[in-house]
C-alpha cells in the first residue's frame, strides 16, 4: 500500500485510521513502509501513527537512542495524543520505545517488541558501513532477512546511497554505537506493563537467545517466534504477524472503570 505522510511542527510521519492509537518505530535503515501491512491490516479499528525517525540528519551531538527518544517526545507532544497508548518498536525502534517507556511510564499502556536492541545487537554483522561499497550494503541487508530474495534491488540502491554519503555514515555509526552501548538489563525490570514480544528464530542480528533474555527481564511480557524468519517480522512474515499482534491487543484492552 502507498503511505501518505503528513508535516507538523517539523515532523513527517504517517497517520492512518481512527481510534486507539498504535504508535510504531522503525530501525536504524527502516523507512516507514516497514510497517505497511500493519497499518493496512489495523488502521480499520486504531489510528495508527509512524513517525519518520530523523536518523540520517539529527545533530551528530544527539545521535543516539536518547536523542532519538527525546524525539519521540516531541513528536507525542505536537500531536497531542491520548495521556496513554500502545508503542511498537523493530530493532533499533524497540530499543527507542523501551527508552521511551522507562522515561514516560505513565504514556505507555502496551508494548510491542520485535527484533528489538537494547540487550545485544549485531548490527551490521559485526562491521559498520563503508561507504561506496555497494556489495557490502548488499550483503548487510540480505543478512536482515531470512529470504534474501526480500532485499531488493530498491531497498539496496535506497541505503547505498544513504550509506554514500559522509554526513549521513557518521551520524548512523554514532547511533549503533549508542544502541551497543545503551545496555537495559539493569532498567526492564520496572516496565511492568503487557508485552509482546514477536520474533524471527531465524534472527542473526538479534538472535533468539536475546529474545529469551527480554522475556525473563520484563515482568509482563509474552514471547512468540516466526521460524522462516529473521529480523523484521513484520515485513516477512506479516500475516503470522499481525495475528499474534491482534490477539495480544485483543486480550490486553483496557477495560474501562465500574461506577459503584
Amino acid at each position: 500500500m502507498e503511505l501518505q505522510t503528513h508535516h507538523r511542527q517539523g515532523y513527517e510521519y504517517v497517520d492512518e485510521g481512527e481510534g486507539p492509537v498504535l504508535l510504531l518505530l522503525h530501525g536504524l535503515f527502516g523507512a516507514l513502509s516497514n510497517w505497511a501491512d500493519v497499518v493496512d491490516a489495523f488502521r480499520p479499528h486504531y489510528r495508527v501513527l509512524i513517525p519518520l525517525l530523523p536518523i540520517y540528519d539529527m545533530p551528530l551531538a544527539q545521535a543516539g537512542v536518547p536523542g532519538l527518544a527525546r524525539y519521540v517526545e516531541g513528536f507525542v507532544g505536537a500531536l497531542d495524543l491520548p495521556p496513554a497508548f500502545t508503542v511498537l518498536g523493530n530493532s533499533l525502534g524497540g530499543h527507542v520505545a523501551l527508552v521511551y517507556t522507562l522515561d514516560n511510564p505513565a504514556r505507555v499502556s502496551r508494548l510491542v517488541l520485535t527484533g528489538s536492541s537494547g540487550l545485544f545487537e549485531d548490527g551490521m554483522g559485526g562491521s559498520f558501513p563503508k561507504r561506496g561499497n555497494y556489495g557490502f550494503v548488499q550483503e548487510r541487508v540480505a543478512y536482515t532477512f531470512y529470504d534474501p530474495a526480500v532485499a531488493t534491488k530498491e531497498l539496496v540502491d535506497e541505503i547505498f546511497r544513504i550509506t554514500n554519503s559522509n554526513s549521513k555514515c557518521l551520524r548512523i555509526i554514532a547511533i549503533a554505537r549508542s544502541a551497543q552501548r545503551h545496555n537495559l538489563t539493569k532498567e526492564l525490570h520496572r516496565i511492568t506493563v503487557p508485552v509482546l514480544l514477536v520474533w524471527g528464530l531465524n534472527d542473526t542480528i538479534t538472535p533468539p537467545p536475546v529474545a529469551h533474555d527480554f522475556a525473563r527481564l520484563l515482568p509482563g511480557a509474552e514471547l512468540a517466534f516466526l521460524d522462516h524468519c529473521c529480523h523484521a517480522p513484520m515485513m516477512e512474515r506479516p500475516a503470522a504477524f499481525n495475528a499474534y499482534l491482534r490477539r495480544f491487543l485483543r486480550r490486553t484492552e483496557p477495560q474501562p472503570a465500574v461506577l459503584a
